[in-house]
């Protein structure tokens, strides 16, 4: 059985990979600050399982991981652990470096030591896998995509953060040879995600009636990724990936934002009406577009699907679908999320 020491993995896109991860036989050591954004509700699916054995602490504590890496003796390091709200990234930038740069340093080196005093029948199987954002490359133009080769050009103090992981992870490679691995994926939305994010907000305002706020002209441009593929993808580089390389996930989904917004309007309105039948669209509200706001990202993952033979399986009509009715399926889950702390107020908007 295959054992993988996953940071970050009750947050939302780290929770999905740990369910998933789960349920197909892997042990995962699931290692979680349970800062804002995480939430053990996820994982509730995975109560009494043996094979989930999860740890509220955090990857700058080096004597945690060193310990949790001497007893559990992965094969592998997922790092999803990451602050990864672009508005909050303005209003408050110490956090993203504390948690994204100086955090994935102190992994990176906790891993190159385990790594090193392993047997070396261990050494060799051994993988640490970065997950990173395709805003390390900053924003494109009206045609062209985000390839491997692009240099990076954040824009963003959360962006310029993974910008900084990202770059770590490849020097731990190059001066140490850490047997490292990275990708790079473009917008996430599924189950699970806090309500943070432009689709969940969305989909909650939307049903307490609430204006529908759109930033600028709406007509930003983001590349949709279901969490499900990427997960798929992840485990895809991480069983076959070539040691040092990254990879490009993209959903081959290109929306602008006011076409997001009116797709769930769409599904919300088909699925519970509103009194009098007034459609949600009519709830949207352009407001001041946030500080820096990069005008379109795109996703070549054509080196993933060649040499792993990775490719979406979730298209953009049916992904948004099945998360609409996620989330309302799962009230229970939002109103827990939504305990005080954060209230689906804007932030972000800069000084």
């Amino acid at each position: 059985m295959a054992t993988w020491l996953v940071t970050g993995g009750a947050g939302f896109i780290g929770g999905n990979f740990v369910l998933e991860a789960v349920r197909a036989g892997v042990r995962v050591v699931n290692l979680d600050a349970l800062t804002y954004a995480g939430n053990l509700d996820t994982l509730a699916p995975l109560d009494g399982n043996p094979r989930h054995v999860f740890v509220h602490g955090d990857i700058g504590d080096r004597a945690l991981v060193a310990a949790l890496l001497a007893e559990h003796r992965p094969d592998a390091i997922v790092n999803f652990a990451a602050e990864s709200h672009v508005d909050r990234s303005i209003d408050g930038p110490a956090a993203f470096v504390t948690t994204n740069v100086v955090g994935t340093l102190a992994l990176l080196e906790c891993a190159r030591d385990y790594w090193r005093d392993s047997p070396a029948g261990e050494r060799g199987d051994f993988r640490f896998l970065h997950v990173s954002t395709d805003e390390v490359y900053g924003s494109l133009g009206d045609t062209g995509a985000f390839t491997e080769e692009t240099p990076f050009a954040p824009n963003s103090p959360y962006s310029a953060s993974k910008a900084a992981s990202d770059h770590l992870v490849r020097a731990f490679h190059h001066t140490f040879g850490l047997p490292v691995l990275t990708t790079n994926c473009s917008n996430n939305y599924g189950p699970y995600q806090f309500p943070e994010k432009l689709i969940p907000l969305v989909i909650h305002k939307a049903l307490h009636g609430e204006p529908l706020p759109v930033y600028g002209d709406g007509l930003n441009v983001r590349d949709w990724l279901y969490v499900g593929d990427h997960c798929a993808a992840i485990r895809c580089v991480l069983e076959a990936g070539r040691v040092g390389e990254t990879y490009n996930v993209g959903g081959d989904s290109e929306r602008q934002n006011i076409e997001v917004v009116r797709a769930i309007c769409a599904l919300l309105d088909a699925r519970r009406p509103r009194a009098g039948g007034a459609p949600r669209e009519s709830q949207v509200t352009y407001v001041k577009d946030r500080p820096g706001h990069d005008r379109r990202y795109a996703i070549d993952a054509s080196k993933l699907k060649r040499e792993l033979g990775w490719a979406p399986t979730v298209d953009f009509e049916a992904g948004i679908a099945r998360t609409v009715d996620w989330y309302l399926d799962n009230p229970a889950w939002v109103a827990k999320v939504l305990d005080g702390s954060y209230r689906l107020e804007r932030i972000g908007q800069g000084a």
